[in-house]
This record gives C-alpha cells, sequence and structure tokens, in this order.
C-alpha cells in the first residue's frame, strides 16, 4: 500500500497556490543530513524528514533542520513493520516516538510515516488516537535501489509529476549525489516546493 485511497492518509498537498510538490525524506537522522541540508539551502527549498528516532541523537543537527524552514516527522522508533505489532505496540511505538522528537527539539510533531509504507486499521485508529496525520506519497523515487544510477532516480521522479504530489526520498549516498540534479528538473518542468 503507497499511493493510499484513505482519506485519513496524506499522498498530496491539497493547498492551492503555486504549482508544487513536497519533498520527503525517510530514515534518518543520518550522518549525511548536514550535506542534504547544505543542498536544500542553496536550493531554497523546504523538506520533511520522517526520522526514525533511534538514530536521534541530541548532538544530530536537528535545530538547523528547524530553524531552516524544514519540518520533522515520525518514522516510529526502530523501522519495525507496523502490519506485524498488535494495536498496543503500534502506540507504544509511535507515541515514544513522537515524545522522543518532541522532547528533543522542542516542536510538536504533526505528521507520521509508516515504515515501508505498511500500515492497517490499527495504525490509522493509534495516529487518530495521538492526532498525527500519516504520510504516504504519490512518487516513489526508489531511491534505496539504485546506489549506482542516480539518474535512473531523477527520472523515476520526473516523469510522475503532479501538482501537490508528495515524493518519497532517503537519507542515502545515491540520493545526496542525485538530489541538485533532481531540484534541478523538478524546476525547469515548472514546479516549486512546499511543506505538507
Amino acid at each position: 500500500m503507497y499511493d493510499s485511497t484513505h482519506e485519513n492518509v496524506v499522498t498530496k498537498s491539497e493547498s492551492p497556490g503555486e504549482k508544487s510538490v513536497v519533498l520527503t525524506f525517510d530514515d534518518g537522522p543520518s550522518r549525511l543530513l548536514p550535506k542534504f541540508l547544505d543542498v536544500l539551502k542553496k536550493e531554497n527549498v523546504p523538506a520533511v524528514f520522517f526520522w526514525q528516532t533511534r538514530l536521534l541523537h541530541p548532538k544530530r543537527p536537528w535545530q538547523r533542520v528547524l530553524d531552516e524552514g524544514h519540518m520533522i516527522g515520525s518514522h516510529t522508533v526502530k523501522h519495525r513493520n507496523l502490519v506485524e505489532l498488535t494495536q498496543e505496540e503500534q502506540y507504544k511505538d509511535i507515541k515514544n516516538s513522537i515524545a522522543t522528537i518532541e522532547h528533543i527539539t522542542g516542536s510538536s510533531v504533526r505528521f507520521f510515516r509508516p515504515p515501508y509504507g505498511q500500515f492497517n486499521a490499527d495504525t490509522l485508529e493509534v495516529t487518530e488516537r495521538l492526532n498525527v496525520t500519516p504520510v504516504m506519497w504519490k512518487i516513489a523515487s526508489m531511491d534505496w535501489e539504485l546506489k549506482t544510477d542516480p539518474e535512473q532516480l531523477i527520472a523515476n521522479v520526473t516523469e510522475h509529476l503532479e501538482d501537490g504530489a508528495v515524493i518519497l526520498l532517503h537519507e542515502l549516498p545515491q540520493t545526496l549525489e542525485a538530489l541538485p540534479g533532481l531540484i534541478s528538473a523538478i524546476k525547469e518542468r515548472g514546479y516549486g516546493f512546499k511543506l505538507l
């Protein structure tokens, strides 16, 4: 389940305005985060980061993420497949992840992305209880499969662009390598960038 049609799951940003897309990065905060932030700052592009909180050490540059206009959402604590967990286990995991982000950053978490794009009715009940919105995507870059082919990553995104589309990326070396070209290709097609 990726491009979800469920009414409570976001795959597109619906706010009106200029033609635009939403860049999202999963599986951080990684050691590469400062370099991702450098590219985004240079290109003046906002993004949403979905973080596994087992990786969120206070020394990670989370303050810079917020200061530079990006958003941080939850991607659970350890990236476990939620459909294999009971509702109570899902609740504990997502709640702990949100609490960690809020405790360290001092900012509230509004968005959540399920690991592997896998969720069920229990997940939706839990996110409603915790007052966070599940976010999937319209366009998958497939960056995790493209270690040696960053150009294909760009094509995977640009061939499917549509207004408001949420784009799935990860904090990976090949994604970092492709990011300037990806941003440029999206801009060339007349799209801007916004947050959720």
